[in-house]
């Protein structure tokens, strides 16, 4: 024992510290790779083969019209619940309670799924508008439309499994019309699809406003016209918050991401229709428009540039992609609706 205690009571004093510091660094340095892992973006797949090994067959041609629109929503859904870190906007403890990047993607790529469950429950998987709905994407539309963020009994990922499923059932019966339950249906029309696209359009019309809000050039763009009566009662558009503005940007990335998968299921499953309406380029415009706004950024952060200046804008730069893949859908639709 050293003949100095109070020598002796500091050094203690400074291990226990340094273990403690030492212990604490080593736990961040853990958060922050655990962090920038799980915050990665999925990969985009190739609709097409999860079809094919879903269904376990060895070409498209064997399977049914719907198909593969069908088993590209179960895959995006299970792509959200199941990817590096698993599903984030729920978590309530770090490293994920701070992913607000990648939980804002899920989110974008969540709004995309539901629209396009609905637009299967409600157009595609019914002859009239009289019809009985299909009874397994009844239950599988209300289960992707439950809150995003719950982490209690029951929790979000239990609920979307849950839809999951049920579209599963759903492409049972449409892969086994001669079971015995109820045969399920698919219907590739014009009609069908220029309602799901007047949906599409109202989406990214919204988005490219709110990333054209990045800068005070653009926010004003939707105050109205004082002079007109009716222009002046119209809500304005402010510019986006510096600290929100990653947040719009993900969330566009998101559902930029789950729309690409989802017309190039469209594109296989209406392909049909789309060539006697010649509409298959117009379709490709926007599936192209939509991977260009995927395309891997290089900074680690959101830039946010200001017109010509030094630096880029992402926000601007992802506008004009969704603008561009909007004004394709605007096309879509008028094709779409044409007799």
């Amino acid at each position: 024992m050293s003949d100095n205690p109070l020598a002796y009571e500091d050094a203690k004093s400074r291990g226990i510290l340094w273990g403690f510091g030492s212990l604490v660094g080593v736990v961040l340095i853990v958060m922050l790779v655990l962090g920038e892992w799980w915050s990665r973006e999925p990969e985009q797949f190739s609709v097409q083969d999860e079809a094919v090994e879903r269904m376990n067959v060895t070409h498209t041609d064997q399977m049914p019209i719907g198909y593969v629109y069908a088993n590209t929503l179960a895959h995006i859904a299970d792509v959200i619940l199941f990817k590096h870190g698993g599903y984030l906007s729920n978590d309530v403890a770090p490293p994920g309670l701070f992913c607000d990047n990648i939980q804002n993607f899920e989110y974008g790529a969540l709004v995309m799924l539901r629209d396009a469950t609905t637009a299967l429950r409600n157009h595609f998987a019914r002859d009239q508008s009289q019809s009985a709905e299909d009874p397994d994407l009844a239950k599988a539309e209300p289960y992707f439309y439950y809150e995003r963020n719950s982490w209690a009994l029951p929790s979000t990922e239990s609920e979307y499994i849950k839809g999951v499923d049920a579209l599963h059932a759903y492409m049972g019966r449409l892969q086994n019309p001669t079971s015995d339950s109820k045969p399920a249906q698919f219907h590739s029309r014009a009609d069908n699809l220029w309602q799901y696209t007047e949906v599409v359009i109202k989406r990214l019309g919204g988005l490219s406003t709110r990333l054209a809000a990045s800068t005070d050039k653009f926010s004003g763009a939707a105050h109205g016209d004082p002079s007109n009566p009716v222009d002046i009662n119209m809500p304005t558009i402010g510019q986006t918050p510096w600290m929100e503005i990653d947040n719009v940007f993900y969330e566009a990335r998101g559902a930029a991401w789950a729309l690409v998968h989802i017309l190039k299921a469209i594109k296989h499953d209406f392909s049909d229709i789309l060539l006697d309406k010649r509409a298959m380029n117009t379709l490709d415009i926007m599936i192209q428009s939509l991977e260009s706004a995927l395309t891997p950024t290089l900074s680690p952060v959101v830039l946010n540039g200001d017109g010509f200046g030094l630096f880029a804008n992402y926000s601007l730069a992802m506008a004009n992609y969704i603008a561009r893949a909007n004004a394709a859908a605007l096309d879509l639709r008028d094709v779409m609706n044409r007799g």
